[in-house]
């Protein structure tokens, strides 16, 4: 039936224009490989896909949408394209530095990793004011791994408060407490060891710092200090504040595997 095409044609038109995320297989979509390559931009890929310029293991391909694994011969008019090399930086950021790749606000952690390579960006945000570790990639797999509410990986914070956190708002925390409709979980709470009872160490999945000060004006607290000092298993040994480093395999496939 003539009529019968349209429904089809726009099913197929919607999955076209669905998300460029990488798929579970590792795999990406072409005018995404072809842009982060840097050759063009992903509208432009677009363009030359369309008109048969692009090739895949020596095939041309047209089809808007098209996913091609890592290891995929790809060709842009007959020239190699070479897709873009993953980076994985860890920085001990300092204060007075915002998260953000905008330049808008003065100070960036941008400007302290300017040397690390081309690509990256901050996984989640540290406040202006806050300290510790920040992971940064071009990788959107962990990208998502990290942003993934109920997957995500662990970040450790130490955080100073106004006062001492009495014992039953410690327990409250450490069973979830509903602060303006949002249920707010945390992996693990505790007093630090051989410190005043107003210095918390607490586990968070969320990728920002802005869910602990949440937490805490919810109870009454003002949240002095906070400082990221684990991400999963990266921990600040043997680097400064305000310098940073690049992951070792052994910390990248651990990550990986959380």
């Amino acid at each position: 039936m003539p009529g019968a095409r349209k429904p089809q044609q726009r099913i197929r038109r919607k999955k076209a224009d669905n998300t460029s995320k990488p798929a579970d297989d590792g795999t990406i979509r072409l005018n995404k490989y072809i842009s982060n390559s840097g050759m063009c931009s992903r509208r432009e890929a677009d363009m030359h896909i369309s008109i048969g310029s692009v090739t895949v293991n020596g095939k041309v391909i047209v089809e808007m949408g098209y996913k091609v694994k890592p290891e995929d011969e790809v060709r842009f008019d007959g020239a190699r394209v070479q897709p873009e090399k993953k980076l994985y930086v860890l920085l001990n950021k300092p204060k007075g530095f915002a998260t953000t790749s905008s330049d808008a606000k003065g100070k960036t952690v941008m400007d302290l990793v300017a040397n690390a390579g081309g690509g990256i960006r901050p996984i989640g945000r540290l406040g202006r004011s806050s300290t510790g570790l920040l992971l940064f990639t071009n990788d959107d797999i962990i990208v998502q791994k990290f942003t993934n509410s109920k997957t995500g990986v662990d970040r450790l914070f130490h955080v100073h408060l106004d006062k001492n956190l009495t014992f039953d708002h410690l327990k409250a925390i450490r069973d979830g407490i509903k602060v303006d409709g949002e249920m707010i979980q945390v992996s693990e709470v505790s007093y630090i060891k051989g410190a005043s009872k107003n210095e918390v160490g607490i586990k968070i999945k969320n990728t920002g710092n802005g869910i602990l000060r949440k937490l805490f004006d919810h109870l009454k607290y003002d949240l002095i200090k906070s400082d990221c000092v684990m991400i999963g298993s990266l921990t600040k040994k043997d680097l400064p504040r305000s310098r940073w480093r690049h992951l070792t395999e052994l910390e990248l496939n651990s990550i990986k595997m959380m």
